[in-house]
């Protein structure tokens, strides 16, 4: 595996899940939080396998996806590559490295509607796939 940056606190993680459907909490890169006690960068915390979905984005979060422009809600799930991450460190858990883009799912916990004049329509699609990367200001410190 080619050496590649690590991930600190401070770094950000952008979400994007495929238009049409819009998932406000994500219109920009959200930062990460490491939960390293023992590994740090320039003082920051080392983010660990499981870093990488931030707490204010692991609960419901409203979503539209047109026509369907009621607010509905979903909850996000991140899917590593084997190049986010480096091999188990002494603590038990993956360091998060750069990497390539990875997977993001949005699974629909409460349908978005579209307004009819017989009632609203509810989104029959479940599941929202998406794409997510790691952005750092890391240019240092890699693993390998």
């Amino acid at each position: 595996m080619p050496a590649d940056y690590v991930i600190v606190t401070g770094d950000m993680i952008r979400i994007t899940i495929f238009p049409p459907t819009t998932v406000f909490t994500l219109t920009a890169p959200v930062p990460l939080k490491g939960s390293s006690s023992d590994m740090k960068v320039n003082h920051m915390a080392v983010c660990l396998e499981g870093d990488e979905l931030p707490a204010m984005l692991k609960s419901p979060q409203p979503y539209v996806s047109p026509p369907f422009v009621i607010p509905g809600t979903g909850t996000l799930s991140l899917k590593l590559n084997p190049n986010n991450k480096t091999m188990k460190s002494k603590n038990g858990k993956a360091i998060l490295i750069k990497g390539a883009p990875f997977t993001a799912e949005f699974q629909v916990a409460s349908p978005a509607m579209q307004p009819t004049p017989g009632g609203p329509v509810p989104d029959s699609a479940m599941k929202k796939s998406g794409i997510a990367e790691f952005i750092t200001t890391n240019v240092r410190v890699k693993a390998g």
